[in-house]
């Protein structure tokens, strides 16, 4: 497995608990019942700090010499137990102050945790010129992307310049739960292999970087986001190098509401009316604008009241437009992606979308209003979002694989979430709707290995079915994953109820089920570490869940169907 390593990976592999390069800080000044300050020694890179994910959160202000605010972070900061450390950097270009304060407030229940004085992470706190990065975690997948360490949630921000595709994501560098987001960023040459690059785009005095996009512009990469402060505004930041560095531009914020639920742009150079155009989720709404120099927005109009479902708040949209093959012909057509959260089919976090037209200022959609249509109906297919600029007018997308019902507690610590493997979309006719198709990325055939007799730990699964078929994925601890494909009734399902470790949440253990509109001849089915991908081969059902067995799947059972199984070898 080629590990994603590059320039972050200065965070270079050593042993945190035995490294001679390491530190013990020196002794907090104790301020009160849950107020610390700690001076800083300089000359190591790092200061690592304990975490201990069942604390509540500890605000560090840094300070410099003039104590002014430098950075500030939230983090689990350890009362009794080390579940694990992370790195904050206090040498480096950027950080050119001789003497650094961390003042640290406690916000966890004194009566229960003991005094400040006597918490675990004063001596688990250390120095070090070097960070541990290697997979430590027995469910990290093989194939799919992950951050190097820490929390992930939606890709933020991806498209493809000079042969390489880079994806942004939402970050917390200071944990494995939800906290301090930030973009971090990873870059491909062929949409498998990704490697780690610096820290994007990192907050400032209007906010934490929640999600948003990126665009081409000549030689420039902008980034539009949401600044997430008291309120959640619209910024801009430029890049100058193909996306390793952004300037924030100093009109920030370039768009502002006084609604709560205000964020996650996504623009794009729309050709038929020269000029820019943006959908931003606000509510449960989405609201589309125009400009012409991507700084002055314009507001066109609103899409969304009684379309699709309300149930929860919709976010991360993209807009775009897909060609549809109709045999002597071909058409174009808009789609709309909306994720929701919450309302997805099974509960929790999911991608609706919307297929109809778009004249640069208004989308229509040419279903009733009450169709809703879910591009994945796993329960781990959150934040779709496609890469800008794509070659051969490709439509390629990312999700987030989990659900906010249980994202935090999933039985991982050095990091938490994985992106999906790429997709491709397209679109397709049944009966009188229009359908987005979901199929793997070409790409993924690179991966196909040799043919094995039983599944691996890595595998895709090749099942040609003729009617209805049963396919049963197990192991010799009795933990199986179920699907079935139902050809009279048209419908898949999966049941991961007795898949492995469902304690976490009471919301992981379910089984999901999708409509298949049509036959389905062939599944493509990918296993990795802790998730299972299953795609009709012709991109009419996609369904994705994660799964943690206490070892990996090795039998496979299938009635109705024969299987190909291949072996990957990242």
């Amino acid at each position: 497995m080629k590990k994603l390593m590059t320039l972050m990976a200065v965070l270079m592999l050593t042993v945190l608990s035995t490294s001679p390069a390491q530190a013990q800080a020196q002794s907090p000044m104790i301020l009160g019942e849950n107020h610390a300050m700690l001076r800083l020694e300089q000359g190591k890179r790092y200061l690592l700090l304990p975490v201990q994910e069942k604390e509540e959160n500890a605000h560090i202000a840094v300070l410099d010499e003039r104590n002014e605010m430098v950075k500030r972070l939230n983090v689990r900061l350890a009362v009794d137990k080390v579940d694990y450390w992370v790195p904050l950097e206090i040498k480096n270009e950027k950080v050119k102050s001789k003497s650094l304060l961390l003042d640290i407030t406690f916000h966890g229940d004194r009566r229960k945790t003991g005094a400040v004085k006597g918490f675990v992470c004063w001596r688990e706190i250390k120095y070090s010129d070097t960070f541990d990065t290697r997979n430590r975690e027995r469910f990290r997948p093989m194939y799919h992307h992950t951050p190097l360490y820490g929390w992930m949630n939606d890709p933020n921000g991806m498209f493809y310049k000079d042969g390489v595709w880079h994806l942004y994501y939402q970050y917390n560098p200071y944990g494995s739960m939800w906290e301090n987001m930030t973009w971090g960023h990873s870059s491909s040459r062929d949409l498998i292999h990704w490697d780690a690059q610096p820290l994007a785009i990192e907050s400032d005095w209007l906010g934490a970087i929640f999600s948003g996009s990126c665009v081409t512009r000549g030689d420039e990469v902008v980034a539009i986001y949401t600044s997430a402060g008291h309120h959640q505004t619209q910024s801009m930041a430029v890049s100058r190098d193909n996306g390793q560095t952004f300037e924030k531009y100093s009109g920030n914020p370039i768009l502002t509401s006084d609604v709560p639920d205000f964020r996650d742009p996504n623009p794009f150079w729309n050709e038929d009316i020269k000029a820019w155009n943006m959908v931003l989720a606000v509510g449960q709404e989405m609201r589309i604008y125009s400009s012409k120099d991507l700084k002055e927005w314009k507001e066109e109009s609103r899409f969304g009241l009684g379309y699709g479902n309300h149930d929860g708040v919709w976010e991360c949209p993209d807009l775009f437009k897909l060609t549809m093959d109709n045999g002597k012909s071909k058409s174009e057509k808009w789609v709309l992606i909306c994720n929701i959260n919450p309302g997805g089919p099974f509960g929790g976090s999911a991608t609706q979308y919307f297929v109809g037209d778009f004249d640069g200022r208004k989308f229509t959609c040419e279903s009733m209003p009450k169709v809703t249509k879910w591009m994945d109906y796993g329960k781990d297919h959150y934040a779709t979002v496609s890469f800008y600029n794509a070659p051969d007018n490709r439509r390629v997308v990312l999700a987030w694989m989990s659900n906010w019902q249980y994202a935090n507690q999933v039985p991982t610590k050095q990091f938490r979430s994985a992106n999906s493997i790429p997709r491709d979309l397209g679109l397709f006719k049944h009966g009188e709707e229009t359908y987005v198709s979901v199929v793997p990325s070409k790409e993924m055939l690179a991966l196909r290995g040799q043919k094995v007799k039983q599944p691996t730990e890595a595998c895709e699964i090749v099942v040609d079915v003729k009617g209805s078929a049963d396919i049963v994925l197990a192991n010799a601890k009795g933990e199986q994953v179920v699907m079935h494909y139902d050809a009279q009734q048209q419908t898949f399902a999966m049941d991961r109820t007795k898949s492995g470790d469902v304690s976490f949440s009471e919301a992981f253990p379910c089984e999901t089920t999708a409509p298949t509109y049509g036959a389905i001849r062939q599944l493509r089915i990918f296993v990795d570490r802790c998730s299972i991908e299953t795609f009709d081969a012709e991109g009419k059902m996609a369904m994705t869940n994660l799964v943690f067995p206490s070892e990996p799947y090795n039998t496979i059972k299938v009635k109705g169907g024969k299987s190909t199984i291949y072996k990957i070898d990242n």
